[in-house]
């Protein structure tokens, strides 16, 4: 079993549920699974794990958010070959551009993605979104 760590930001608590969701599916199968928000970890804390559950909504014209996920996804980026990768975030416009653009990214950077396109929810994520996303916490903690 791979050391695990989810690591999200939210703006309206969308993709802070899913998350929650991620990490109830993950402590299933790795009650060693840590959660963090963007804010509370550095990408060469991050590099260290070798699944990373990674939850962004989409920002902008479908871009991840700015200011702290950006950054902090362009500095492990390039850490990333070889990881177990999956992806979730929420929406409110478009149509999940941002997911597969996120998703490319990480095939790019060498990663093994979980899911071969993210978990997105379009506003809230209803029981359908939170059970998929208690799914992908079990299915990528027990790598």
């Amino acid at each position: 079993m791979s050391k695990t760590a989810i690591i999200y930001w939210s703006g309206t608590g969308n993709t802070e549920a899913m998350a929650a969701a991620v990490l109830d599916g993950a402590k299933e199968v790795n009650s060693e699974t840590r959660l963090f928000g963007v804010s509370e970890i550095t990408a060469d804390e991050a590099a260290k794990y070798d699944t990373l559950i990674l939850g962004c909504p989409a920002m902008g014209s479908e871009v991840l958010e700015e200011s702290e996920f950006e950054p902090f996804f362009t500095e492990l980026e390039p850490q990333l070959s070889e990881k177990n990768i999956a992806l979730f975030g929420s929406y409110g416009w478009g149509d999940g551009e941002w997911m597969r653009n996120w998703a490319e990214r990480v095939k790019a950077a060498g990663a093994k993605l979980v899911e071969n396109e993210g978990i997105i929810a379009n506003e809230t994520p209803d029981d359908d979104i939170l059970s998929i996303c208690t799914e992908l916490g079990k299915k990528a903690a027990g790598l």
